[in-house]
């Protein structure tokens, strides 16, 4: 008697391609921007894009809530047509800001480690910040 193997052959239907479905689009409403104006400046040894209206953290600064500064030391100039590019700073561009709060920041930990000398040091602080917005530029 001879083994016979069984081979079982399958056929593969015809795969017809898949229809969308079509939904309704919604409709999107793209609200503009109260203002595409915008500066870089140069505040608290750090460079910022600032928008008007805009609230942001900086290093401490001095002053209290309520105090109004002015800055000069203005790198860029935006109003979403022109833009004026400082060599270092825009002439007669002045961003005003106003403190709206003085806190501490959230803690910095740090670790120092050295291997095999039983040496190991934690510290931590937290830094002093002011929050300002920015009220014209």
């Amino acid at each position: 008697m001879a083994d016979k193997k069984e081979t079982k052959t399958t056929t593969k239907k015809a795969v017809k391609p898949a229809v969308k479905k079509t939904t309704p689009k919604k409709e999107v409403k793209v609200e503009a921007k109260k203002s595409d104006k915008f500066a870089v400046i140069a505040i608290s040894g750090v460079q910022l894009k600032v928008y008007e209206g805009k609230e942001y953290e900086v290093e401490k600064l001095e002053g209290k809530k309520g105090d109004k500064i002015e800055v000069k030391e203005v790198l860029l100039v935006s109003d979403g047509k022109d833009t004026k590019i400082g060599k270092p700073y825009v002439d007669g561009a002045v961003v005003k800001l106003e403190i709206t709060s003085q806190k501490k920041g959230e803690k910095i930990e740090g670790f120092k480690y050295a291997a095999k000398a039983r040496q190991r040091t934690r510290y931590g602080y937290r830094p002093s910040i002011t929050k300002v917005i920015v009220k014209s530029i």
